[in-house]
This record gives C-alpha cells, sequence and structure tokens, in this order.
C-alpha cells in the first residue's frame, strides 16, 4: 500500500476509526521516540547534554519548577 492509498482510506473513516487510528498512531510514535531514546542513551550519544545539565546544577545555573 502506498501513502497516497493509506492517505485516501484514511478520509473515508468514520470519526471513531479516525480516533482509534490517532490514538494508535500516537502510542506507536511514542514507543518509537522512547526507544530511540534508550538507544542513544546506551550509545552514550546523550552525554554532552548529559554533562551540560549537570554543569548547569553545578554552577546553580537552573530555575526549580
Amino acid at each position: 500500500m502506498t501513502v497516497v492509498e493509506i492517505k485516501q482510506a484514511i478520509q473515508h473513516l468514520s470519526s471513531e476509526d479516525f480516533g482509534s487510528l490517532m490514538l494508535w498512531i500516537a502510542e506507536y510514535n511514542n514507543n518509537k521516540w522512547d526507544k530511540q531514546i534508550e538507544q542513544d542513551y546506551n550509545a552514550r550519544k546523550l552525554n554532552h547534554l548529559i554533562n551540560a545539565a549537570l554543569a548547569d546544577i553545578a554552577n546553580g545555573d537552573v530555575k526549580e519548577l
């Protein structure tokens, strides 16, 4: 199935089915994002961000939320 065919099929969904699809897409996307963050963390790709945050904390350059 092509993207064009998928878009056309979506246009024919009922409101209920469209809502269910949107919830599924959001959950699917969140899971993909979580897996990517985990992979990046394990590959140490986030170390520069972690170190910058720790330095900001040590220097008092943070605000309480």
